[in-house]
């Protein structure tokens, strides 16, 4: 059985808490700002420029055409259910398209991808929405008490849009998925959950600081930099390839050592990997179409690049696709 191939046809992100609506081109401004010793705010870059709002970089003309839309979101923007991907799918006026959340934080935009990727194979969809969001800032404890987590995250969302393509020099080559559920307790939100009895949250699950997130940095850290080689080396062989074939390496944005290690540990020099951590965070689900936006924007993607994205994170899940822009 043949089966179709698939490309990324366009991709775009945005920083900033807005309505979305298609076709509107609005003027973004983007702000990294720092506090110093005293809590005063330093202003360190500002950037203004024209952008889509819609998340589809010169594609509105195709919402007719999509069959499927699937949001990788570690929580629901409104509500706890139902998630985020029908709220999108009303805004964007997609009527009865299907929707599906895929809650896998870090890892979710991949793992979205891929199950996109599988839908167009299977032939059961020509073209999806892919989408990676994350508001972030409204859970994070912003006192000095919290501030191991708050200074890390980051708010933002990016998609691409994955269509059917008879092109084999154009395609999404093998996309890898892998999980080790041992580590769940690392990195995790513990409540509200419904595994405990009684109500969700309590008085008592608040003081015990069951709604602030937790990570064991060291635990994550550890893990990261053995996973993070491992899954992109997976892809490169299943393919054919070695890292000094990648064109650009684009990583989940978690941390920007770890990030360094994997550059040096597969041999790559600094230029062929995206890092934008230092302007934005770490806007998990949302990190890699936004850095593959900004890094398609920048010409650092050209037709014919062997690109790898790759993500490392809560679960522990990893994850990383292979293409050829």
């Amino acid at each position: 059985m043949n089966h179709p191939r698939i490309r990324i046809i366009t991709q775009n992100h945005y920083l900033e808490d807005m309505q979305i609506q298609p076709n509107k081109v609005v003027s973004l401004t983007y702000e990294l700002r720092v506090d110093d010793e005293n809590g005063e705010q330093t202003l360190v870059e500002k950037v203004e420029r024209d952008q889509p709002l819609v998340f589809l970089y010169g594609a509105g003309s195709m919402l007719e055409e999509f069959e499927r839309h699937l949001n990788g979101l570690k929580e629901g923007d409104a509500f706890d259910f139902p998630g985020g991907g029908v709220i999108v799918q009303r805004e964007l006026g997609l009527e009865t398209v299907g929707a599906l959340d895929v809650r896998n934080q870090c890892s979710g935009f991949l793992y979205a991808l891929s199950v996109a990727d599988q839908f167009i194979k299977g032939g059961m969809y020509r073209t999806v929405l892919v989408i990676g969001s994350e508001i972030q800032s409204s859970l994070l404890d912003l006192s000095d008490a919290g501030r191991a987590m708050a200074v890390i995250f980051g708010d933002g969302a990016g998609a691409v849009v994955l269509q059917a393509t008879e092109d084999p020099a154009h395609r999404i080559l093998s996309t890898h998925l892998h999980a080790d559920g041992r580590h769940a307790e690392e990195l995790m939100v513990k409540d509200p959950g419904s595994s405990r009895a009684g109500r969700w949250i309590t008085k008592e699950t608040v003081e015990a600081g069951g709604t602030e997130p937790y990570m064991n940095g060291q635990a994550v850290f550890k893990q990261a930099v053995i996973r993070f080689p491992e899954v992109i080396r997976e892809a490169l062989e299943k393919n054919g390839y070695a890292p000094q074939d990648i064109d650009l390496l684009v990583p989940h944005q978690a941390n920007l050592r770890i990030s360094t290690h994997v550059q040096e540990t597969l041999g790559l020099a600094p230029e062929k990997v995206v890092n934008n951590i230092q302007r934005y965070g770490n806007t998990t689900a949302a990190s890699i179409p936004i850095a593959l936006s900004e890094a398609w924007e920048a010409g650092r993607v050209q037709p014919g690049h062997l690109v790898c994205l790759a993500a490392f994170g809560s679960g522990f899940t990893w994850a990383s696709a292979l293409i050829r822009w």
